[in-house]
């Protein structure tokens, strides 16, 4: 009989290096993840499932602390009391998903879909959260949403950042650094009327509220929206736009 050296040698490494209980575990469980879509309290720390189709899967309890599941389908999925600590979900499928009481730490959850996902019991404030189409105004306080908006408009993002800022307002109305910088957003979107309405609001918070350098900067930005709608001449209008962008650092010192 011929001898197979690489049978051979497979063998002796076995023997020497043999799988770990916990190894072993965790492939077992994403094999049953990926056949049955079933596996509540599974062991699957940093397992990798980029784009697996885990359309309604039950993952209730399950820890997934480091996995990759970017673009991954988890829409329907139950993933109730998961353990998603340093998750990826980057662009994943999350509508109508069951997140009730997850751990959101260090979660990366940019580009993801949560439309009708249910975050009872969720803290996002250490997740990552650049793109998030479809976030509930539940599961934070208008601040929260404040500044996702700054980060959205720091990305370029404008009309993402206007979606945020409008449920920092529904949230709390008084907030005047939401008007400020939904102000400034719309102005780059080219909406130079309803900016201009956004900047007076804000102006009038400030007023109301004793703020003289929110009244000051609101003022400032009255009047670079306004030189905007009538420009004096044909070189002053980039000369503005650099303005606005000028503005932005100030916000976040505006609201807090």
């Amino acid at each position: 009989m011929k001898f197979n050296i690489f049978f051979f040698t497979a063998l002796v490494l076995t023997a020497i290096y043999p799988i770990s209980p916990g190894k072993a575990e965790k492939s077992q469980h994403t094999q049953q993840l990926l056949s049955t879509k079933q596996c509540p309290n599974c062991e699957l720390t940093g397992v990798g499932l980029v784009l697996a189709n885990l359309q309604g899967a039950n993952l209730q309890g399950a820890n997934l602390s480091g996995a990759n599941l970017s673009r991954a389908n988890l829409s329907g999925a139950d993933l109730s009391g998961a353990n998603l600590a340093g998750t990826s979900l980057f662009g994943a499928n999350l509508t109508g998903a069951n997140l009730t009481g997850a751990n959101f730490a260090g979660t990366d959850l940019r580009s993801a879909y949560l439309t009708g996902a249910n975050l009872t019991g969720v803290d996002l404030k250490n997740s990552f959260l650049l793109g998030v189409i479809g976030m509930p105004s539940s599961v934070g306080e208008a601040e929260d949403f404040y500044r996702l908006g700054i980060a959205e408009a720091k990305a370029g993002h404008y009309k993402d950042a206007v979606k945020y800022y409008n449920q920092a307002i529904t949230l709390k109305s008084d907030l005047a650094a939401a008007y400020f910088a939904r102000s400034m957003a719309l102005a780059d979107l080219g909406n130079l009327d309803a900016a201009l309405s956004d900047a007076e609001k804000a102006r009038e918070i400030f007023v109301s509220k004793s703020s003289s350098e929110g009244e000051e900067l609101s003022q400032y930005l009255i009047d670079i929206i306004e030189l905007r709608l009538n420009p004096p001449k044909p070189e002053k209008p980039n000369q503005i736009v650099h303005a606005i962008g000028s503005l932005l650092p100030s916000l976040l010192q505006l609201a807090f």
